[in-house]
C-alpha cells in the first residue's frame, strides 16, 4: 500500500509517498519552509500544497509537533498555540480533501524505526529521541508505544528545560562545537537513562547524521545508535500510522 507521509517540523514541512510494506520512499521527497506564524490556516495551506505537488488524492499521514489525543492537539511545540484544542486530523482532512491521520511527530518516527529500522526486533525498552528544532521522544516497551511522552520538556538538574538546552537548534544558535553540544546531549540522555533504563537509545532527526562527531561525548551505559531512516523517519512513520488507522476502521486493509 502506498500512502503520502508528511512530517511537520519547526523549520520545514516535508513529504513523500511511502511504500508501507517496506518503508521505502516511492517518490521524491519534497520540502517547503514552515510558514511563520505557523497557524492552522498557514500550515493547512502548506500541507495542501505538498499534496498537490505530489498529485496525490489518497490517504495521508502526518507527523505533527504536538501531543495528539484522539486526533486533537493538546500541546503546541514550535507551532502557533492556536492549534491547542483543534481536531487537527479533521481540520487537515477538510482543508486538503484527503483522508488525513495525525499523530505526534516523534511517535511516528519511532514507529518507522521499530518496524523497519534500528529498533526492529529489539526486546525490552527502546527510547527514540528526535533531535532538531526541539527534542522529541518515543518510548516503546517490547514494541508497544506509550504515546505522547514529550520527554524533551523535562526539567534537567541544571534547572533548564531539556530541549532549550540540548536541541540541535540550540547548538546552531549558540554556535557550539559538536563536542560541546555533545556534552549537553549526553546530560539529557543520562537523565533519560536514570528515569527509564532503556535497552537501546535511537537518535533521529537532523543531528543524527552527525553522530560520529559527538559520539565520544556519550557516556550512557545504554547503547546509542543512529536512526536508520535519519530525518526521513517522520514521513515513513506517518504513512505507517495512517495505514494502521485505516486497517482499524476498514478490516482487511494493510
Amino acid at each position: 500500500m502506498q500512502i503520502l507521509g508528511i512530517d511537520v517540523g519547526g523549520t520545514g514541512i516535508k513529504g513523500a509517498i511511502v511504500e508501507t510494506s517496506t518503508g521505502e520512499l516511492a517518490s521524491e521527497r519534497l520540502r517547503i519552509e514552515t510558514p511563520r506564524p505557523a497557524t492552522p490556516e498557514s500550515i493547512g495551506i502548506t500541507v495542501k500544497e505538498l499534496i498537490q505537488q505530489h498529485r496525490w488524492s489518497g490517504p495521508v499521514g502526518i507527523g505533527f509537533p504536538a501531543a495528539i489525543q484522539h486526533g486533537v492537539a493538546r500541546t503546541a511545540a514550535n507551532i502557533d498555540p492556536s492549534f491547542i484544542g483543534l481536531p487537527v486530523a479533521d481540520y487537515f482532512s477538510l482543508q486538503t480533501g484527503c483522508p488525513v491521520q495525525v499523530a505526534n511527530d516523534a511517535d511516528v518516527a519511532g514507529l518507522a524505526e521499530m518496524r523497519f529500522g534500528a529498533g526492529r526486533d529489539v526486546a525490552g525498552v527502546v527510547l527514540i529521541v528526535t533531535i532538531g528544532t526541539g527534542l522529541g521522544t518515543a518510548l516503546f516497551s517490547d514494541g508497544h508505544l506509550l504515546p505522547n511522552t514529550e520527554l524533551g520538556h523535562v526539567i534537567l538538574d541544571n534547572g533548564l528545560e531539556a530541549e532549550r538546552y540540548a536541541a540541535d537548534a540550540v547548538r546552531a544558535a549558540k554556535k557550539l562545537k559538536w563536542k560541546d553540544w555533545g556534552d549537553r546531549l549526553n546530560h539529557y540522555l543520562i537523565t533519560m537513562e536514570n528515569l527509564f533504563w532503556p535497552d537501546l537509545i535511537v537518535l533521529g532527526g537532523s543531528a543524527s547524521k552527525k553522530l560520529h562527531k559527538y559520539a565520544p561525548r556519550i557516556t550512557t551505559h545504554t547503547p546509542v545508535v543512529p536512526a536508520r531512516f535519519l530525518n526521513q523517519a517522520g514521513m515513513v512513520g506517518a504513512a505507517l500510522y495512517a495505514e494502521e488507522m485505516l486497517s482499524r476502521s476498514r478490516p482487511g486493509i494493510g
